[in-house]
């Protein structure tokens, strides 16, 4: 025997916590906090939450465009020094942001399943309870029409049979009235099938919108987790494009977070005056209905309690066993006198065997103890998992909001860095080798080097022809001495590879061929100085 629901249900703390939330109309009126769905006040009190997370969405909102504006407005020459802590502060406000956002993900997660494991517990009880209540209105439905059609056809033919012996027909007379006192018994007992059309609407109604509940949260994370990792890809790639996007989608979930941490907050608060006190608000939807006696026999359902349906279950057992005494003695006196009897005799006792399985069965489910289960699973599940997965969903769309607060702020800061850089780059001349900017341009555009290193050439040979170095600096290598050092450095008669050899010898970044015409005609030179030297 289960104990009573005092017992085996006892309502969490955070239920009691979310149940102490002002519960205030739209007009600032504080309202009754018992769940009461159908009163205007109090559906107003749920909205006021959904509204005080729609005037923080607001102020965020508010926030970032004030943020972005003094960013864009105030804008100044950094010094040298001041631009490392800079770009180190964007670092750690993008890192901070992908794991807040990171975290809030795995929280979400957590919470989108405990939140569908309480409402599947939910439609799986209503479900179990829906059978229950149809099972007592097919077994209930069934004895009545054996009653009133088996056995009276039975009864109109026994009358013809045995119309000569008054003794037999009082006996018939005798086995209609426990029929009757059957059907009264049956008649009685509760119409259980608009409350069974009831669940059974409310159980499809209940699992086809957390479906979509489910599959909402679901794609909200994902594009959460997405949104975070392109954004963390675009400030390692210094993508400009990839930044923009992200600040959109992250301005469209910073929105879509809010909202939710509304939604969720007002569930939550409903459901929890719905868990603290959930016998109340039953009785006063049923009272109307069924017997306050039958709500309170199955809410409870203590040992204590009187069974409503005793005394009727009792009648109708005790009919039923008087009436097959009665068949008994017409099976064993009246079938030797009237033999056509025997058929309809056997019939009735059929029908009674039928009708006490199915009061059996009846009783079995008229009992307290399997709709009280299906009644405390419902409730575990709805206020244990389902508001305690509603939290974590409040949790994960606050943290989700401060994460994407904190990435849209970072990524103009970013874009600034980007762009402070670009000048830096900007300043620096092109000719210059060591310059990054300067080397992606000649790897863009190689024939624009090529022509550039030409005219310099050109131009030193130029000079060399016209200027008279002194004897000490002129080199005579010959161009055997470059190539037998070349084949000392790994045997590539590359020349980029050949240490310098005297003043003359030209940049390592020339073709060989222009080498060769450069050095056979500085050993021209160099042989004409020597003649006017020894002259």
């Amino acid at each position: 025997m289960l104990p009573t629901a005092r017992v085996d249900y006892i309502a969490p703390w955070w239920t009691y916590w979310l149940h102490n939330f002002p519960h205030v109309n739209l007009r600032f009126q504080p309202v009754n906090k018992s769940f009461n769905p159908q009163d205007d006040n109090y559906q107003q009190s749920l909205i006021f939450l959904v509204c005080v997370a729609a005037a923080g969405l607001g102020l965020n909102l508010l926030f970032l465009a004030i943020y972005l504006s003094c960013l864009c407005c105030c804008r100044k020459e950094e010094e040298e020094e001041t631009k490392r802590p800079n770009s180190c502060c964007v670092t750690w406000t993008a890192v901070t942001a992908g794991l807040i956002c990171c975290a809030a993900v795995g929280v979400g997660f957590y919470g989108n399943s405990e939140t569908n494991d309480g409402v599947y517990q939910l439609t799986y009880s209503l479900y179990n309870a829906n059978h229950t209540l149809g099972g007592v209105d097919s077994l209930v439905s069934g004895t009545m029409d054996s009653m009133q059609r088996g056995l009276k056809q039975h009864l109109e033919r026994l009358d013809e049979i045995f119309a000569t012996r008054g003794d037999y027909i009082q006996t018939l007379r005798f086995m209609q009235q426990m029929a009757d006192n059957v059907i009264v018994q049956l008649t009685g007992l509760p119409e259980w099938g608009q409350t069974r059309v009831d669940l059974a609407a409310t159980a499809v109604q209940i699992s086809y919108v957390e479906y979509y509940r489910w599959l909402s949260y679901l794609l909200l994370l994902i594009l959460d987790l997405v949104i975070c990792l392109v954004a963390c890809l675009g400030l390692a790639k210094q993508s400009r494009w990839l930044l923009t996007t992200m600040m959109v989608f992250g301005v469209l979930t910073l929105i879509l977070s809010w909202a939710s941490l509304g939604a969720d907050t007002a569930t939550a608060v409903g459901t929890s005056d719905f868990c603290v006190a959930p016998d109340k608000f039953i009785m006063n939807m049923t009272h109307n209905e069924i017997s306050t006696d039958i709500v309170h026999y199955y809410l409870y359902c203590s040992q204590s309690m009187p069974n409503p349906f005793q005394q009727a279950l009792t009648i109708f057992q005790r009919s039923l066993t008087t009436m097959q005494i009665q068949i008994q003695g017409l099976l064993q006196f009246s079938v030797p006198i009237f033999p056509t009897a025997e058929k309809d005799l056997l019939g009735i006792q059929r029908l009674l065997n039928s009708s006490e399985s199915s009061l059996h069965q009846l009783t079995a489910l008229l009992d307290c103890r399997g709709l009280h289960k299906d009644y405390l699973d419902a409730l575990i599940g709805v206020c244990y998992d389902g508001v305690e997965g509603l939290l974590y969903l409040s949790l994960f769309s606050l943290l989700a909001a401060l994460a994407f607060c904190a990435m849209l702020c970072a990524i103009p800061r970013a874009w600034r860095h980007f762009a402070s850089r670009d000048r830096e780059y900007d300043d620096i001349d092109e000719e210059d080798p060591f310059n990054p900017q300067a080397r992606r341009i000649a790897a863009h555009n190689p024939t624009r080097g090529q022509m550039h290193s030409f005219c310099s050439y050109s131009s030193s040979m130029g000079s060399q022809s016209s200027l008279h170095p002194p004897a000490q600096a002129v080199s005579n290598a010959p161009v055997s001495e470059y190539m037998n050092q070349s084949v000392l450095f790994g045997g590539n008669p590359r020349y980029e590879n050949v240490p310098l050899i005297g003043r003359g010898s030209p940049p390592p970044s020339y073709s060989p061929s222009m080498r060769a015409a450069y050095l056979s005609m500085t050993d021209d030179q160099t042989r004409h100085f020597g003649n006017d030297f020894q002259a």
